[in-house]
């Protein structure tokens, strides 16, 4: 058994299921589906790399994502959770794919059927444009029809694709190093025609800081994926970082007050109440009775909240007695 960061996967894609995504890059996170599901995928570990290698003759690697987790959904979940992140423009669409690759499998799929398909959910994904696209692993033999995975030896064909194809396309530096934080690479606004500047990054520091507090809410212990959101302890448009350590996994009400300045967090990672809560909304409660508690903070001490930016939050933005 390995341990998480020691392993990458290259996955076989559809060319066309590539080229979809590559064109809309602001997709949080998507969907590499499996038309017939596997009861686990255990290759690599969560947050580790997965690298997508297109068909034959292409047989190219064209950029890649970070393992958030593996389940099985039916289709109309698939396209309800991911919509156009399942590579498709349509939940018709996706459900024809899964059709034309199970016709000639031991098990087709049904009339009417909503049929279930693996889902590996990979987050910070990237592309390389054609030109910065890579050659397969010289050993990646051509009747493996899912993918192979790879130990992440230094040096190695593979470690050193991940890193290249990462450079070319702006986007995430991943642990691996010693002892830095997770940054997500490039500006923290870009140019945007006819409007004025507007985040950049957004998505990859949603799946970086998502990857590293497992999903789970670091004030409330909430798992429910679709009410946690990645907030920043000191916002990009005050100069924040898209850094994991400069951010924080909330809840939607937590995130709102945290940002609003009536919940803080100090130095020492225990929830902080603000006072002006209750006087400001009559309510508040429950916040109150979590007052002092500790929060959950990423396993890599690296991405943990950084004090500086903690502080700042404290002094500038959290709400102190009127």
């Amino acid at each position: 058994m390995t341990g998480p960061g020691e392993r990458a996967y290259v996955g076989v894609t559809d060319n066309a299921w590539a080229a979809f995504l590559h064109a809309r890059p602001d997709l949080a996170e998507v969907n590499f589906w499996l038309p017939t599901p596997s009861a686990s995928f255990k290759a690599i570990g969560r947050g580790d790399p997965f690298l997508f290698k297109t068909h034959y003759p292409a047989n190219r690697l064209v950029g890649g994502g970070f393992l958030m987790e593996y389940r099985i959904l039916t289709v109309s979940e698939a396209w309800r959770f991911f919509g156009e992140g399942n590579g498709v423009a349509s939940v018709d669409a996706l459900r024809d794919a899964i059709v034309r690759f199970r016709t000639r499998s031991a098990n087709p799929v049904g009339p009417g059927e909503d049929p279930r398909i693996g889902c590996i959910i990979l987050g910070g994904v990237f592309f390389a444009d054609d030109e910065a696209s890579l050659a397969a692993p010289s050993d990646f033999a051509g009747n493996i029809v899912r993918g192979k995975s790879y130990p992440r030896a230094a040096g190695s064909y593979v470690e050193d694709a991940l890193w290249r194809l990462l450079e070319s396309s702006g986007g995430l530096r991943m642990p691996g190093d010693a002892g830095l934080p997770t940054v997500i690479r490039g500006p923290v606004f870009r140019e945007q025609p006819g409007l004025v500047q507007v985040r950049a990054g957004q998505r990859q520091f949603r799946a970086a800081v998502t990857v590293a507090y497992d999903r789970t809410c670091a004030v409330t212990g909430n798992r429910i994926s679709a009410a946690l959101e990645a907030a920043h302890i000191r916002p990009v448009a005050a100069a924040g970082q898209n850094r994991v350590d400069n951010g924080l996994l909330l809840r939607s009400d937590v995130h709102a007050l945290y940002d609003a300045g009536y919940l803080g967090l100090d130095a020492g990672y225990r929830l902080q109440v603000s006072p002006r809560l209750r006087q400001d909304t009559g309510n508040g409660d429950w916040y109150y009775g979590r007052a002092g508690a500790e929060l959950l903070v990423p396993e890599r001490r690296a991405d943990r909240p950084d004090p500086v930016a903690l502080e700042w939050h404290m002094d500038e933005v959290f709400r102190r007695a009127a």
